[in-house]
């Protein structure tokens, strides 16, 4: 979303600006949290019936004791100007451009079963080696690979799974039957 982005790119500079950029990035890891645990939440910032007023008292009694001044302030504002139904994505948003700025990439890599320790470890510095900067390895699992692993990185992906093998040997048989 578009205001979000513009929001969350707002807050970004105040926060360098400020000399509070990692504070301002733990508290909106902290928002983007509490807004994915809660439906309840979001319900309530979408809401068209809610004024913006007790909106705001709801932010302020659930942030302000857990984030510091400039995030809460910005919230603030981002409410009184009607737009608080932005929040978790603008949230996200700040994770987003606070990690680009930052240098630091997510590799997701998925497997059959989960990984050991020493194939983790392997696949991050395969990664660290291919970009500079900080690398965050996310792991995951589905059965449905049987084997082998997705390494993804952006929008850049390594298939090695056996499930992707046996679909391309499949693709290839029945290639060669039809010629």
């Amino acid at each position: 979303m578009i205001v979000a982005s513009r929001y969350a790119k707002s807050l970004l500079d105040l926060s360098v600006e400020k000399g509070q950029l990692e504070a301002v990035y733990n508290d909106m890891l902290y928002v983007k949290n509490v807004c994915e645990a809660s439906k309840e939440l979001i319900t309530f910032l979408n809401s068209p019936i809610i004024k913006a007023d007790k909106k705001v008292a709801t932010l302020k009694a659930l942030f302000e004791s857990k984030v510091n001044a400039l995030t809460i302030g910005f919230l603030t504002i981002v409410a009184n100007k009607r737009r608080e139904s932005v929040i978790p994505e603008m949230a996200q948003s700040f994770v987003e451009l606070y990690r680009t700025q930052k240098n630091i990439y997510t590799a997701v890599i998925t497997s059959a079963k989960g990984l050991d320790a020493t194939t983790k470890q392997q696949a991050l510095d395969l990664v660290k080696a291919q970009l500079k900067g900080e690398v965050e390895l996310v792991e995951k699992t589905n059965a449905d690979l049987i084997g082998g692993f997705i390494l993804r990185v952006g929008d850049k992906q390594i298939d090695r799974s056996v499930s992707r093998q046996l679909s391309s040997l499949k693709k290839q048989l029945t290639n060669k039957t039809l010629n």
